[in-house]
């Protein structure tokens, strides 16, 4: 059982813990598509192909050449030519932007309160050059004390390095930190490989574990990790 005297900062992971894609990654292509290619493809469809055309890429790398690759495979068959000779350049744009993204409830309020207790936090993220200026516009970037991104540092979760890095720029042990993030291979099991606390954050589906949470509201002191 940790207590607030145990855990003296938190760090998030960001898509799907702290954001996520809106309306949806599905019917973000479909607009692309309709505008770009004058072709109408459902964006449940459009979901279906980029879950696996992602699950196929373990090793991701968040390089502006991967996620060509990846929206290309996912448009595959469907529009005369592939979006990275098309659209993919106004779409990699539209994703850096605020308004492809939406903040779950539970963040500010949850970031608000932990603050208070006075303890630093965290982003320790897959992603690329793209975030810092997004979570500036989001208006999430004073919140932490660190961020933290692979494309930067080379070392993508569930790596120990990122998150050795992350612990280094805190100034604390790992074991002073506790992670949250969606995944539980990337952030659990990553987090806890370099010395790290961890909960996994489950929004949707069934609860899997004991230590799981359902909200960032969740987040209570003492916390068991």
């Amino acid at each position: 059982m940790q207590s607030l005297n145990d855990i003296q900062a938190i760090t998030f992971d960001v898509g799907g813990t702290l954001i996520e894609p809106w309306p949806s990654i599905g019917e973000i292509y479909a607009q692309a598509a309709m505008k770009h290619a004058a072709t109408n493809i459902s964006a449940e469809v459009l979901k279906g192909r980029f879950v696996a055309a992602w699950a196929t890429r373990p090793q991701f790398n968040h390089t502006r050449t991967e996620w060509a690759a990846l929206v290309d495979e996912t448009f595959r068959g469907l529009t005369e030519q592939p979006p990275s000779q098309t659209f993919f350049p106004e779409l990699y744009e539209h994703f850096g932007r605020a308004g492809a993204w939406k903040v779950f409830d539970d963040v500010f309020p949850t970031l608000d309160r932990l603050a208070t207790h006075g303890l630093q936090l965290g982003v320790i993220s897959n992603w690329d050059e793209r975030l810092r200026p997004l979570l500036a516009e989001l208006k999430l970037t004073d919140y932490f004390q660190a961020i933290v991104v692979s494309n930067e540092v080379g070392f993508p979760k569930p790596s120990p390095v990122i998150f050795e890095i992350a612990a280094e720029k805190l100034g604390l042990p790992p074991d002073a930190i506790l992670h949250v993030g969606d995944n539980a291979a990337r952030d659990v099991d990553g987090a806890r490989s370099a010395g790290f606390h961890a909960v996994w954050l489950q929004r949707r589906g069934a609860i899997e574990k004991a230590d799981s949470i359902r909200s960032l509201s969740e987040i209570n002191l003492p916390i068991e990790a």
